[in-house]
């Protein structure tokens, strides 16, 4: 079962952000990670990806190179800033937040008047 599109846009960015605080990568290899992680559940298309990849480079997130894949093709690669990592802990907190909140709605821990 496919996730929904308002979830797949809110956990973009600290996803891509997530895995490139693991090492350097390009588009398709993205996608792919996604992919596997999600257990197949989030499908992303190179529309979808590379528009916040550009945004991202463009807040100063992450900054991007050329490279050459074993191929020998160039290939375009990204890598986490300072300030990209600085953000990934902030949206990890929100998260954390998130997740916590859910968690007191579903053990029944909250009540209200």
């Amino acid at each position: 079962m496919a996730l929904p599109k308002d979830l797949v846009a809110a956990s973009a960015t600290p996803l891509i952000l997530s895995i490139l605080s693991h090492d350097d990568s390009y588009g398709y290899a993205i996608i792919h990670q996604v992919r596997e992680l999600s257990g197949g559940e989030m499908e992303w298309a190179d529309g979808m990806l590379y528009p916040i990849l550009h945004r991202l480079e463009k807040k100063g997130l992450i900054s991007a190179y050329w490279g050459k894949a074993e191929t020998g093709r160039k290939r375009k690669y990204y890598r986490l800033c300072k300030s990209g990592m600085e953000e990934l802990n902030h949206q990890r907190k929100n998260w954390d937040n998130l997740h916590a909140m859910l968690q007191k709605l579903e053990g029944g821990t909250v009540c209200f008047a």
